[in-house]
């Protein structure tokens, strides 16, 4: 029969353990001043964030990573030790879709951890007005849902702005319904993001079919409403439950259950090479027969391969377009650096958005 380990001695072995980790951590927080200072020495003054960098350190994490811990739990706690070394050095404003709680918000906690300054704005042109002013240093906007398609004002907005895509983010979207209200039938309107309203499309019509549907802003916005009335209801994440202590009704009301979106960073940085990159870039083509054939036909030539197309009204003209178009690889890389040199010759604008690292987790 095997031995087994005293609780007391387990116990002093994790106190030893928590000891070394305490120490280790604010030796790191040394060196990341130390960083700082360097920096600072050869005459760098800006922002000390590296989405590059940080996409390395967080991969290699993941390359060590011998469990019994999860990949995706190991990089989140390293993602906020390294957010509060940052911080140390030079603290990040992140402006993000407001108010409190919503999944714009989770999206910049997520990337950039929690020791960030996340700044709320009303919509997603002040967003890119934030950044674009120097009041905050990246900006996150939502770009896809899998389920309801592209965001059209982020990239009308991606259209005429300097500002590059330095890194994406991913969030695992679950809509909940909450409330004041202690029984469903006592619900007569439900606010949420126009997004999230048709994302519970089914849900609705089955189970509160009569109930009035109105967009507002942001899902925390529809959480601050409904904590207001309880005839009002929401459909938000757990977060604006928690901000505005509303009770959740209903969980998961999500019509698709892998219901992801997708978000972008904004901001002035142009990110190198990392070898896990993707391309954003738009162009336009004119309203020619064959026109968009050619436009795509250097990436298959310089064996690019391309991950997304989405077109818009370019606003220039009559059934005139732009198309906006995701790749793998750096704009730095080799062969997309050819098939992008070909490319300005085939078409009548040619945009790069930002190279940027893929989302790690």
């Amino acid at each position: 029969m095997s031995s087994v380990t005293p609780l007391a001695e387990l116990r002093e072995q994790i106190d030893a353990i928590d000891a070394e980790i305490l120490r280790l951590i604010n030796q790191r927080a040394a060196c990341a001043l130390e960083v700082a200072r360097t920096k600072i020495a050869q005459g760098e003054y800006g922002t000390f964030y590296r989405p590059d960098r940080e996409s390395l350190v967080l991969r290699r994490i993941q390359e060590l990573n011998q469990g019994p811990l999860a990949d995706d739990t190991a990089i989140r706690f390293f993602r906020e030790i390294m957010s509060a070394c940052l911080a140390l050095e030079k603290p990040l404003e992140v402006a993000f879709l407001g108010p409190e709680g919503t999944f714009t918000q989770q999206a910049a906690f997520k990337h950039f951890g929690h020791a960030v300054k996340t700044v709320p704005v009303a919509t997603i042109h002040e967003i890119f007005n934030a950044v674009e002013a120097d009041l905050c240093q990246f900006g996150v906007v939502p770009v896809e849902n899998s389920t309801e398609g592209v965001i059209t004002h982020t990239l009308d907005r991606l259209l005429i702005s300097q500002l590059k895509i330095c890194g994406e983010v991913e969030i695992r979207v679950h809509q909940n319904l909450m409330g004041l209200a202690e029984n469903p039938a006592e619900i007569s309107v439900v606010y949420s993001h126009q997004q999230s309203l048709a994302q519970c499309r089914q849900w609705l019509d089955k189970h509160l079919p009569q109930v009035q549907r109105i967009a507002v802003s942001s899902n925390a916005e529809a959480a601050r409403l409904a904590s207001t009335d309880k005839q009002v209801a929401a459909i938000a994440g757990v977060a604006a439950a928690e901000v505005y202590q509303l009770p959740i009704i209903e969980k998961n009301i999500e019509d698709v259950a892998n219901n992801t979106t997708r978000f972008i960073i904004i901001g002035g940085q142009q990110p190198s090479s990392t070898g896990k990159d993707k391309t954003s870039l738009v162009v336009s083509t004119g309203n020619k027969p064959g026109a968009l054939h050619r436009a795509l036909e250097p990436f298959a030539t310089f064996d690019v391969d391309m991950v997304n197309i989405e077109s818009r009204p370019s606003h220039q003209g009559l059934w005139d377009y732009v198309f906006f178009i995701d790749i793998q690889g750096h704009s730095d890389d080799s062969q997309v650096a050819k098939a992008l040199a070909s490319l300005q010759d085939k078409v009548n604008m040619l945009k790069i958005l930002g190279s940027y690292p893929k989302a790690v987790f």
